[in-house]
C-alpha cells in the first residue's frame, strides 16, 4: 500500500530542499528565487525504514482566479487532496507570516491531517519562529533543517502514527513475510517448479516486470508537451496556459498505458543558448538535458507551424548523441492547411539533416483534443522494441559475409586488401556492434555507413541511433 506525503507550504520555504533530502538526491530545482517550483513532482522517499511517496508542490498563493498563480494553488489542493498527510511548512527564521496563517486555516478545514513542520532551525535563529509556529493550532511543530538533515528522527516519529493508519508496512517485515512464503513454497516443491521453462534470450525482450518505461516529453517552449501530458493521463495533472516556460522543473508521472507500466516526463521547454540569461532557466535546462540522459524514448514535440527549425535539430541531434530512442511528434496538426505538403517537407528535411536516425518514427496529433495520440504510444513501444533490440552472433555473421560479398571494402595503399574478421552486437539500448578488421583506423568511413544502413534495414533498425566501433584482434570463433 502507498503512502503519500505532501510538502506545502508558502514560497520560498525550504519545499524543494526538503523534498531533496527525502528521496536522496538533488530532483527539485532549488534556488533562492521564489515560485520556482510550479507543477507537483513527485519521488520514492525513504525515511529510516519508512518508504512513502513525497509530493512537492508550487508555494500556496492567495489567488483564486486564472492567473498561473491560481493555476499552481489549484495544483497544490489537489496534491493534498489525494495525500495521505501533508508537511506544512514554515520558514522558523522569518517567524510565522500573515500567509502562514492563512493556509493554516485552510488546511484545517481539509479532511488531510497535517503536521506542522518549521524549516531552517539550526542554530538558535530559528528558535522564535519556532515557538510562534503552536499560535497555529496545528499541534506540536517539528523543528528541521532540511538543508543540514537535521530533525528527521522528529518528522519520522511524526510520519509514523499516520502510515501506521494507512496500513504501511516496514520493509524488515515485508522481507520477514517473504521468507516464510519462500520456504513454505520450497517446502511443497513450488520453487523448482517456478523455475521451469526459461527459454533462450530473444531478439525483441518483453518489458520487465515492474520496471516502468521511461517516455520524456521535450520541444521548444511553448510547442504543448504539457497539454500532451495531460491528454494521455485524463487529467489536468501539469500546469499549461498560454504563457511560454510555465514548466520549470523534469516532472515524472507514473502511468499505465495498456496494462504496461510507464513514467511520463515533463521538461521544461529548450530555446537557444545564447537567449538564456536567467539562471533559473539554466537550472531548467540541465534538468531537462539530465532527464534526456536518463529517458529510454524521448518524444520530441513540435509545433505544425515551424516544423523542425534549427532549434528543434539541435535537440534531435542531442537525443540522438546521448543514444535514445526518438519519436517526432507534430502538435497542433488540425490546424494545417496543407498536410501532405507539411510531410514532404519534414521528411525532406529529416533525410538531409537526420540521416543517423533513417527511418525515425513520426506522429501528427492534437494534444489539446486527443487526436493521433492512439497512435503516438503505438510509436513509442515500437521505438522502445527496435532500441532494445538483439541480433545473434552467427546471424550477425552471415549477413556480414553477404555484405562483403556484394561490396568489399576499398583495397589499402599497395593493393592489399582491407580484412575484415567478425562482426558481434556488444549491447543494446541503442544497438551497438563491435567489427574486428586488420588495421580498424583505416577503414573509411563511406564503408562503415554502408555497413550501419545495411544493419537498418537487414534487422529493421529503424529510426534509432547504431553505434559501430571498428576494433582490431582475432576471431574467437575461427578455429586455430
Amino acid at each position: 500500500m502507498t503512502f503519500t506525503v505532501a510538502i506545502v507550504g508558502r514560497p520560498n520555504v525550504g519545499k524543494s530542499t526538503l523534498f531533496n533530502r527525502l528521496i536522496g538526491r538533488k530532483l527539485a530545482i532549488v534556488h533562492d528565487q521564489p515560485g520556482i517550483t510550479r507543477d507537483r513532482r513527485d519521488g520514492d522517499a525513504s525515511l529510516l525504514g519508512l518508504d512513502f511517496r513525497v509530493v512537492d508542490t508550487a508555494g500556496f498563493e492567495d489567488e483564486t482566479d486564472d492567473s498561473i498563480e491560481a493555476r499552481m494553488r489549484r495544483q497544490t489542493d489537489r496534491a493534498v487532496a489525494d495525500a495521505d498527510v501533508a508537511l506544512l511548512l514554515i520558514d522558523a527564521r522569518a517567524g510565522v507570516t500573515p500567509l502562514d496563517r492563512h493556509f493554516a486555516d485552510h488546511l484545517r478545514r481539509q479532511r488531510t491531517p497535517v503536521i506542522l513542520v518549521a524549516n531552517k532551525c539550526e542554530g538558535k535563529a530559528g528558535a522564535p519562529g519556532l515557538y510562534e509556529c503552536y499560535a497555529l493550532g496545528l499541534g506540536e511543530p517539528v523543528p528541521v533543517s532540511a538543508e543540514h538533515g537535521e530533525g528527521l528522527l522528529e518528522l519520522f516519529e511524526a510520519l509514523l502514527p499516520h502510515a501506521r493508519k494507512a496500513g504501511v508496512r516496514f520493509a524488515d517485515e515485508i522481507e520477514e513475510e517473504e521468507r516464510l512464503a519462500a520456504e513454505e513454497a520450497a517446502a511443497r516443491g513450488e520453487t523448482e517448479a517456478a523455475t521451469e521453462g526459461e527459454g533462450d534470450e530473444v531478439i525483441d525482450p518483453a518489458p520487465e516486470p515492474g520496471r516502468p518505461l521511461t517516455m520524456v516529453i521535450v520541444g521548444r517552449p511553448n510547442v504543448g508537451k504539457s497539454t500532451l501530458i495531460n491528454q494521455l493521463l485524463g487529467e489536468e495533472r501539469m500546469l499549461t496556459g498560454p504563457e511560454a516556460g510555465l514548466t520549470r522543473d523534469a516532472i515524472g508521472v507514473e502511468w499505465t498505458h495498456q496494462g504496461r507500466a510507464m513514467k511520463l516526463v515533463d521538461t521544461a521547454g529548450l530555446r537557444r543558448k545564447a537567449q538564456i540569461h536567467d539562471a533559473v532557466e539554466k537550472l531548467s535546462v540541465g534538468n531537462t538535458l539530465e532527464s534526456i540522459r536518463r529517458a529510454e524514448v524521448v518524444v520530441l514535440v513540435m509545433d505544425a507551424a515551424q516544423i523542425l527549425d534549427k532549434q528543434d535539430l539541435t535537440i534531435l541531434r542531442l537525443i540522438v548523441e546521448e543514444g535514445r530512442a526518438v519519436v517526432i511528434a507534430i502538435n497542433k496538426w488540425d490546424t494545417v492547411d496543407q498536410p501532405q505538403q507539411a510531410l514532404g517537407r519534414l521528411r525532406d528535411r529529416l533525410e538531409t539533416s537526420a540521416p543517423q536516425i533513417k527511418g525515425v518514427r513520426t506522429v501528427t496529433l492534437s494534444a489539446l483534443t486527443g487526436r493521433g495520440l492512439d497512435r503516438l504510444m503505438d510509436a513509442v513501444i515500437e521505438s522502445w522494441t527496435v532500441w532494445n533490440r538483439r541480433v545473434p552472433t552467427a546471424r550477425l555473421n552471415r549477413w556480414l559475409a553477404e555484405m562483403l560479398d556484394r561490396h568489399p571494402p576499398p583495397a589499402l595503399p599497395g593493393g592489399r586488401r582491407y580484412k575484415i574478421r567478425y562482426m558481434t552486437q556488444i549491447k543494446g539500448r541503442p544497438p551497438t556492434f563491435a567489427l574486428f578488421a586488420t588495421r580498424p583506423d583505416e577503414l573509411p568511413e563511406s564503408y562503415q555507413r554502408y555497413l550501419v544502413n545495411g544493419l537498418r534495414d537487414a534487422f529493421d533498425l529503424q529510426g534509432v541511433p547504431i553505434r559501430l566501433y571498428v576494433r582490431g584482434g582475432r576471431n574467437p570463433y575461427a578455429e586455430d
